[in-house]
């Protein structure tokens, strides 16, 4: 299913991939590569999860890979598979080795946490390095959907097409502080956001990958708000105890987007972890 051309997304390049998808990504910088995985909800892309960071790391000498996830952004968006953690992992992988990438950093929020987790321990020797915003994957199934986040996308998901205010309605429940969510932001999710088919959110399915984090023997960098209303807090604890090399950074007074309510933090931290580790 090709997507319009008139999505307000900076477009980059272009893979298919062997199953015959067409992922989008931006690849900006020249370095060792890092990999932004975003988040799932209605409207989401590489670009509007992560335009307040990556070109920090583009100036310090980091090639920034943003995929667009399958479902997602200006990638095909099937409507004939199921959106599970295997079928993320799958389409990733598949498109490193096709971009000749054997070793990066992934950097990755919420779903996208659990696809870097997933990945990371599918194909360890990929991966040298994890940055993980309150991923997935931690929690059972049932926990995640008591969470008023949640609740909300899906609901909105389900009732018909998202328009702004239902789409505001959503994003504010991201943030700790909604007076600094942009109208741009908005706008760019709602576009995609009717693109998108109606059994992404209703077969997305993520295991609890918590009783296999100690095969993770690659060093994690964490970031949690305490007042996340997407994936509870308690996950930064879980990893905390389970994986080999892991340290969290969490932040009171902060949703689900600690890239976008504490961006220099973040984009500071990140670099401190690249480089020295």
């Amino acid at each position: 299913m090709n997507q319009p051309v008139d999505l307000p997304l900076p477009t980059g390049h272009y893979a298919t991939l062997p199953n015959g998808l067409r992922l989008h990504y931006l690849d900006e910088g020249q370095g060792p590569v890092v990999l932004w995985l975003h988040g799932s909800g209605p409207g989401a892309s590489g670009f509007s999860n992560f335009k307040g960071n990556y070109p920090q790391l583009v100036t310090a000498g980091y090639r920034n890979i943003l995929l667009d996830l399958p479902g997602f952004g200006r990638s095909d968006k099937p409507e004939d598979v199921l959106y599970e953690l295997d079928f993320f992992v799958d389409c990733v992988a598949a498109l490193l080795d096709q971009l000749g990438i054997s070793s990066c950093t992934l950097l990755g929020n919420s779903l996208g946490g659990a696809i870097a987790l997933g990945l990371a321990l599918r194909r360890p020797q990929l991966v040298e390095r994890l940055i993980l915003l309150a991923p997935g994957g931690v929690e059972e199934r049932e926990t995640y959907f008591q969470m008023p986040g949640i609740q909300r996308m899906v609901g909105l998901f389900n009732a018909g097409p998202i328009g702004l205010e239902e789409m505001r309605s959503m994003m504010r429940l991201q943030l700790f502080d909604d007076s600094i969510l942009p109208e741009e932001l908005l706008l760019e999710r709602v576009a995609v956001a009717v693109t998108q088919p109606k059994n992404l959110f209703s077969t997305m399915l993520v295991p609890n990958m918590r009783a296999r984090l100690g095969e993770i023997e690659c060093p994690i960098l964490g970031f949690w708000g305490s007042n996340d209303n997407f994936n509870p807090v308690s996950g930064a604890r879980y990893i905390i105890d389970g994986a080999r090399q892991a340290r969290f950074i969490v932040l009171n007074r902060c949703g689900h987007w600690v890239q976008v309510e504490h961006r220099e933090l973040f984009n500071r931290s990140c670099l401190e972890f690249l480089q020295h580790g």
